[in-house]
């Protein structure tokens, strides 16, 4: 089966060369991320907690309203009672015969005691908005000192950002740009062991009779296979593509060179 790229024919030392340019341009990434380290979750986290906190004081702001409104209710019935108790009295003076008169007393009792219960409803609605008031003041003192955290984290991120922006889009290029010079079967095997793998290194150099980062020996016939440079050979511990110190080298100065442009 074809593959959906087309790429010229490689030879085992170009591929190999391919794949190692590929790694140094994704460890520069990784490096600049793991610089941020958790900072944009951070930032995120923050975020979220103070419109959390803006929509709770909201909340209570808007509970306080409430009540004021009932409070302006209740005053208004007062205003109703007291009318309907000044014109009940007012009638009492006219009655023909005391079952009138008693009529008209029990509905001035009963405007009475409705203002009482507006009164102690308006003193309940009061307290309540004393709390709300006093909830609300806690609420956005917490507030000011979450934004200023987080104004604090965010100025944090945007200098590194700021610092390493223009070098992580030229690396991101790169990164595709070299990934289509990659046979597909090899493109996937490298993501499968950076994924793999805790560092995100999928192609390491032999130094020191081991392959980097590894306390493994490589016996020695397999470290001269390596350097013959004629097939892609792997860690057999790490899974890890190997690569001979001195094409690293030489590849290494070439990228060094390419990424600072």
């Amino acid at each position: 089966m074809s593959e959906t790229k087309n790429i010229k024919e490689m030879s085992v030392e170009e591929k190999l060369r391919a794949l190692y340019d590929l790694q140094l341009i994704d460890s520069r990434l990784d490096e600049i991320r793991n610089t941020r380290g958790e900072l944009p979750l951070e930032v995120d986290d923050l975020s979220d907690d103070v419109a959390q906190m803006e929509t709770r004081i909201q909340k209570v702001v808007d509970e306080t309203k409430g009540l004021d409104e009932d409070i302006k209710l209740k005053k208004e019935a007062i205003k109703n009672a007291e009318a309907l108790i000044k014109k009940y009295t007012k009638q009492q003076d006219n009655v023909r015969n005391n079952r009138e008169f008693d009529a008209l007393a029990k509905e001035v009792e009963y405007q009475g005691l409705e203002i009482e219960l507006a009164e102690k409803r308006i003193r309940e609605f009061t307290i309540k908005i004393q709390q709300k008031n006093s909830q609300i003041e806690d609420f956005n003192t917490k507030l000011a000192s979450m934004k200023d955290h987080l104004g604090h984290k965010q100025a944090e991120l945007d200098t590194i950002v700021k610092d390493t922006e223009k070098e992580e889009s030229t690396l991101l290029k790169l990164s595709v740009e070299y990934s289509t010079k990659i046979e597909q079967r090899l493109l996937d095997a490298y993501n499968r062991i950076r994924n793999s793998v805790k560092n995100g290194l999928a192609v390491v150099a032999v130094e020191r009779g081991a392959s980097a980062g590894s306390f493994f020996t490589i016996p020695p016939q397999r470290q001269m296979d390596i350097a013959q440079r004629k097939k892609i050979i792997t860690d057999e511990h790490s899974g890890r593509i190997l690569v001979d110190l001195e094409l690293a080298l030489e590849e290494q100065e070439k990228m060094e060179i390419v990424i600072k442009g």
